[in-house]
């Protein structure tokens, strides 16, 4: 194994799937043994790069919601609060099976890895202020919606909360995670989009919305001049014509190709829509490549070996 100091930095954005998958209920039990086949590879990975982590914390903060409606004996806690506590729960998690991949190369000693609760700012006057989206928490009955102090919206589950998703501005601690990782860490960051916040004088105000992981993913990315972006999530790639007869995973996609799927509708929201729109943004504002691949392929994605590829062209 080289001793040189890796000098090229890979951020890697973790979907929630990469804790919960699909038909699980989500035990801890489950998540921690989720977690090991990406922290493997990037235990694996981090002999050669610099490594940020990102991550999602859906099924997390909707858990923790759930509990806030089922009690009544303790104050109830803003969302900002929750997404707080979510990012230091899973990046306990990763720290921890990380930790025990990296001592499985017999490198856990030299390789330091942190995680840093990361708040993000977003603009007071976005649109997305306007016209909340975005379903949190729990499903609620007609009684429950009409009742409810929040607004709402009518889903396919049922009725749900329903808050802002505004786009991400910056991500506040830049800085000192660039500075963490020039010292060798592997650092855990961003989870679930970051604490929402606006800036007010030289002071932040948390607000309640949930900003999209994949989009401040990749404006930290561009932060922190990553060479590469990597979305891991539950599918192979990006598809046209998904789940059709004519259905197609992409290899190599310049921007402009990209760009033209995504005015067509071959992408859809709420899905693969976002992760597309952070990968554009990141390849046209930094000139690296970013790739869309499954959990279980990461390590193949950063070597040119799997997933979608969107490059300038």
């Amino acid at each position: 194994m080289s001793t040189s100091k890796p000098s090229k930095t890979l951020l890697i954005a973790l979907g929630g799937n990469a804790l919960i998958r699909k038909g699980q209920s989500g035990t801890i039990r489950e998540q921690f043994a989720n977690l090991r086949v990406p922290t493997r590879q990037i235990a694996r990975l981090s002999r050669h790069y610099r490594i940020i982590i990102t991550h999602g914390n859906g099924p997390q903060v909707g858990n923790l919601l759930l509990q806030q409606e089922c009690c009544d004996a303790v104050p109830r806690l803003p969302l900002e609060i929750l997404v707080a506590q979510t990012q230091g729960q899973i990046g306990y998690m990763i720290e921890s099976t990380l930790d025990t991949a990296l001592m499985e190369l017999g490198v856990h000693s030299k390789q330091p890895f942190i995680t840093v609760i990361s708040y993000v700012v977003v603009d007071e006057n976005d649109p997305a202020f306007a016209t909340p989206t975005k379903p949190i928490g729990p499903v609620l009955s007609d009684a429950q919606a009409a009742d409810s102090p929040f607004p709402t919206r009518l889903t396919a589950k049922g009725y749900r909360r329903v808050v802002a998703s505004p786009r991400p501005v910056t991500v506040v601690e830049k800085r000192e995670i660039n500075q963490l990782i020039d010292m060798g860490f592997i650092v855990i960051c961003c989870g679930g989009g970051g604490i929402p916040v606006t800036r007010e004088g030289r002071s932040f105000n948390g607000v309640d919305a949930v900003i999209d992981k994949d989009l401040v993913s990749a404006v930290l990315a561009e932060e922190i001049h990553a060479d590469r972006f990597i979305i891991a999530t539950d599918v192979a790639g990006a598809a046209i014509h998904f789940q059709t007869p004519q259905q197609q995973y992409l290899n190599a996609v310049t921007v402009a190709e990209m760009e033209a799927y995504l005015h067509d509708g071959h992408f859809p929201p709420g899905t693969m829509q976002p992760k597309i729109e952070a990968a554009l943004q990141f390849v046209r504002q930094s000139g690296q490549d970013a790739v869309i691949t499954s959990l279980d392929t990461i390590e193949d994605a950063v070597r040119g070996r799997a997933g979608t590829r969107i490059t300038t062209g």
